[in-house]
């Protein structure tokens, strides 16, 4: 396995590894996780906006963009992207850092390589 480094979070300690070496989640774990990625990306007014503008749907589209699984990958790409609100949405919800990571690999376009 290969280590990225680590971080300590409280009382848990987590090492990152390759995306190479995670296990998705089941799909039915990654949807519900991405789900819960929207609701806490919608409680944040500066993500909020920066997530509304970066998909182009008006806040009354999100309850039904919800459903849809790709939509659920872009949601988590979004949170991907910024590792403090990562951060700060693992915290909150009590998650590992790699699980937002594995509920990605598990929605449609999950499985693309990462070129950055």
């Amino acid at each position: 396995m290969l280590s990225l480094g680590s971080y300590q979070n409280g009382w848990r300690n987590v090492t990152f590894t390759s995306q190479a070496t995670l296990q998705p989640l089941p799909l039915d774990k990654a949807e519900i996780l991405g789900i819960q990625a929207l609701g806490w990306i919608s409680a944040q007014p500066d993500l909020a906006g920066a997530f509304l503008g970066a998909t182009g749907a008006s806040s009354d589209e999100l309850s039904t963009r919800a459903s849809d699984p790709e939509f659920l990958g872009f949601v988590l790409d979004f949170l991907l992207a910024d590792e403090a609100a990562l951060l700060a949405f693992c915290e909150d919800e009590s998650l590992t850092p790699d699980r937002p990571m594995r509920a990605r690999a598990a929605l449609p376009g999950g499985d693309l390589p990462h070129w950055t």
